[in-house]
């Protein structure tokens, strides 16, 4: 073990996560301002979200409905009364010189979201979800040249987000991947977000900091910013632990500041020392009452959300005798998951179903770099490929380029298979015919095997299989063989 592996050792990381999830609502949060993206700059604000004088926020319900779905998803408590408050900040793009957030009476509290690392089952605790506004966004160009200039677009102001904090309970970047792509995969199962990370639908900051095994008191923590994809956040925590294990080594302290990541560096660079909560001067919002939530109201939304990726998981292990493995990368994508159950409602075995979906589907996918909602091949005309498998007309091997065909023309199997003659042969005085010749054709491998050399009769099945194309059932092959040359 290298002495940098040792000294490693000797630290335990701690992390926390602050993800920030842009939901699908039609209008902002406060006003009726599409939340459209990718028009024109500053085609989409209103007195409202332009936080001109005299404008009042109306507070949108369908916000809250999907805020309270996500946060019941994430096993919180709904607190029956919320309060919007003010987070006082200055920057370019907060027209208002604040934004409208929640702090001490959040919407929900105390949930939990469970992961699985290397088989193990882990419970990450969700300090709290809360809502509010989302800021404009600040484009720069000619940097770092003479000719710079920064332009604010503010069709971004006043989209609704949901902050959701969580405890410092991970222990490792791979955990903290694993907690985001979950966390992920439920919010599209919700329809709460797109999740888009370059439109900025889903963005993350993380809390890190490093203490010696077996110490119970937290180290001073850096936030790292500047997360654009879950890669990137798994590098950037790795590099943060090792820099602030190798400042204590070398003897030195830890500065609480925001870092920001650096993806061509591949480093983190020192960007602000870090707010506290002071620092915002927050403050009840004066012109929002007090958010009630009914029990009626959220029932209401509990009864609209959809079967949960887990629940999926263990009904797909239940119903269908999948492996945990198989089961768990189907329910990984609310669309995969619906895909397969859509061939599985056609016939065909379920097992066969998930190892072609699995393999063969997603290998060509990935290959046109597709998703699963833009597969060329239906659900029907899979399941049809594989009906034809099982019902031995044609090999697995001749399905695997039947299934490229189709992928690549949107045509049905039968089709295909009629077409490049794909259909495998299981008449047996066909597959004799051409086993008979075979053997004629090699009288020295013939006594070779009936002297006791069994390794030969797999030479004779492939010249049998070659003879007919390979379009033979292998079955009926090794049957007839074993009568011709008793």
């Amino acid at each position: 073990m290298s002495l940098a592996a040792e000294v490693r050792t000797q630290y335990e990381v701690v992390i926390g996560l602050e993800v920030h999830v842009q939901l699908l609502t039609q209008s902002k949060i406060f006003c009726g301002c599409s939340t459209r993206f990718g028009d024109p700059a500053n085609t989409h604000t209103c007195p409202v979200c332009l936080g001109l004088p005299g404008a009042l926020p109306a507070l949108n319900r369908e916000a809250v409905t999907m805020a309270m779905k996500a946060a019941l998803a994430l096993n919180c408590g709904i607190n029956p009364r919320s309060r919007f408050a003010r987070k006082n900040y200055f920057y370019p793009d907060l027209p208002k010189g604040y934004q409208i957030s929640q702090y001490d009476e959040p919407l929900a509290e105390d949930g939990w979201l469970e992961i699985e690392l290397n088989g193990a089952p882990k419970q990450i605790g969700v300090t709290r979800v809360h809502l509010e506004e989302d800021a404009g966004k600040s484009l720069h160009e000619g940097f770092p040249d003479s000719d710079r200039a920064s332009y604010i677009d503010l069709n971004r102001s006043g989209v609704p987000l949901i902050e959701i904090v969580t405890e410092p309970d991970l222990r490792s970047p791979e955990e903290a991947y694993e907690f985001l792509t979950r966390l992920k995969t439920m919010m599209l199962y919700l329809e709460v977000s797109d999740c888009n990370m370059e439109e900025g639908s889903l963005r993350c900051d993380a809390n890190i900091s490093v203490r010696r095994a077996g110490v119970s008191e937290f180290g001073t923590k850096t936030e790292v910013k500047n997360l654009n994809s879950f890669r990137f956040l798994q590098r950037a925590l790795a590099y943060e632990a090792e820099r602030q294990i190798k400042v204590l080594e070398g003897g030195g302290e830890i500065t609480q500041e925001t870092r920001l990541w650096d993806s061509r560096e591949q480093r983190t660079h020192g960007m602000r020392s870090k707010e506290f909560a002071h620092d915002y001067r927050y403050f009840p919002e004066p012109d929002l009452l007090p958010l009630t939530i009914t029990e009626e109201w959220k029932e209401e939304a509990r009864r609209s959300m959809p079967e949960l990726p887990a629940a999926r998981k263990q009904r797909f292990m239940r119903e269908y005798a999948l492996t945990d493995y198989d089961a768990d990368q189907l329910t990984h994508s609310k669309a995969l998951a619906s895909y397969y159950e859509e061939v599985v409602k056609q016939g065909p075995d379920p097992k066969l179903a998930a190892n072609w979906i699995l393999s063969e589907l997603m290998h060509l996918l990935n290959d046109a770099k597709k998703d699963i909602t833009e597969s060329t091949v239906t659900p029907r005309n899979l399941a049809e490929l594989l009906t034809l498998i099982a019902q031995g007309k044609t090999s697995g091997k001749m399905g695997k380029e039947i299934l490229a065909e189709m992928f690549a023309s949107s045509r049905r199997a039968e089709e295909v298979m009629a077409e490049k003659g794909l259909r495998q042969i299981d008449d047996v005085e066909m597959i004799a015919a051409a086993a008979r010749e075979v053997i004629a054709a090699n009288p020295r491998q013939v006594e070779q095997y009936r002297n006791g050399k069994t390794a030969t009769f797999g030479w004779f099945v492939g010249q049998v299989m070659k003879a007919t194309r390979g379009q033979a059932n292998p079955q009926r092959v090794q049957e007839v063989l074993k009568k011709e040359l008793a």
